[in-house]
């Protein structure tokens, strides 16, 4: 991430919050909507062939609630300043969106747990890409984007570990 001030020139206007509450509800709200479609996932994790560092199904909820609100918070921040890669930053947070939410249609939908390697490395790929764009646009962003990353990488070596199974 480049050096920016933190407020990297706010663009304060009545939209604020409202920006805020609609991107809360696109990402907590997109994947709790993927979760509810998924129900059948918790009991299909029980049942898979899981190594010992795997984490009890209760984790995912709360870890994604919590990812979810931080990118949240990270692209409101970003979408609140003038910097010139602000569109830039804004595309990469859409992209690593997509990829993740494609992850658990794939994984517990279709049952295609490498493919489900292949859609994850594709959003560690473009979740790491989200947070350099977003560091460069406004510091506080990126680091947000941290936890996510740490989750991604270790769900990454969770899903491959299920696949060599």
């Amino acid at each position: 991430m480049t050096a920016t001030t933190p407020d990297a020139h706010p663009r304060d206007d009545d939209r604020r919050i409202p920006l805020l509450l609609a991107l809360l509800v696109l990402c907590v709200g997109g994947g709790a909507l993927i979760g509810v479609l998924s129900a059948s996932s918790t009991s299909q994790y029980g049942q898979l062939d899981l190594p010992s560092f795997a984490p009890p199904s209760s984790w995912f909820g709360p870890v994604w609630t919590v990812l979810y609100t931080l990118m949240a918070v990270s692209a409101w921040l970003v979408a609140r300043t003038d910097h010139p890669f602000r569109a830039r930053a804004l595309t990469a947070f859409a992209v690593q969106l997509v990829v993740n939410f494609a992850w658990t249609p794939v994984f517990f939908g279709l049952q295609a747990r490498a493919a489900a390697l292949g859609v994850i490395v594709a959003v560690l790929v473009s979740a790491g890409w989200w947070a350099v764009e977003a560091g460069r646009v406004h510091r506080t962003a990126g680091f947000l984007q941290l936890p996510y990353l740490a989750w991604t990488s270790f769900a990454t070596v969770l899903n491959a570990a299920i696949v060599l199974a």
